[in-house]
């Protein structure tokens, strides 16, 4: 297990018992570098929508877990933040709930000279994503998320 999975899995067990007092989602957790500063990032969500207000009462609870654990090797900004309209498709709760709606997404490499699509997620399981007709295997997806217009 990477460095990058061993944090995002521990902040995870940290968070659980926090957002289930709130009632509130984990979409994601993440551990990246960006310029020079690392971040630990959660990802949450609630129905409606989640307000900064809910990502401070999480931050807050988790920071002082964080600091008593002490388990990231290098200085790092938290963020608590919801995951806005680009969520990504990760989980098997995120594909059951997109069922039926029209998504979008990239893959790693060209299919038929085509490295993007956009239809109405249809199927899907460990393995494979269908979107209308076409068929991808998940391992060819870089990213899938609800589609939407401005």
């Amino acid at each position: 297990m990477s460095k990058h999975e061993e944090y995002e899995q521990r902040l995870e067990r940290i968070l659980l018992p926090i957002l289930e007092e709130h009632q509130f989602e984990l979409v994601d957790t993440e551990y990246v570098k960006e310029g020079s500063d690392w971040y630990l990032r959660a990802y949450i969500d609630k129905p409606g929508g989640i307000t900064v207000d809910d990502c401070e009462v999480v931050s807050r609870a988790a920071d002082e877990i964080l600091d008593r654990e002490n388990f990231v090797e290098d200085a790092y900004i938290f963020e608590v933040s919801s995951p806005g309209l680009g969520r990504p498709l990760k989980k098997e709760k995120d594909f059951k709930r997109s069922l039926g709606q029209e998504v979008e997404g990239k893959l790693y490499r060209a299919i038929d000279k085509k490295k993007e699509f956009r239809g109405i997620l249809t199927a899907y399981d460990q393995d494979t994503v269908t979107i209308d007709d076409s068929c991808f295997l998940r391992k060819d997806i870089a990213l899938i998320r609800l589609a939407f217009d401005f």
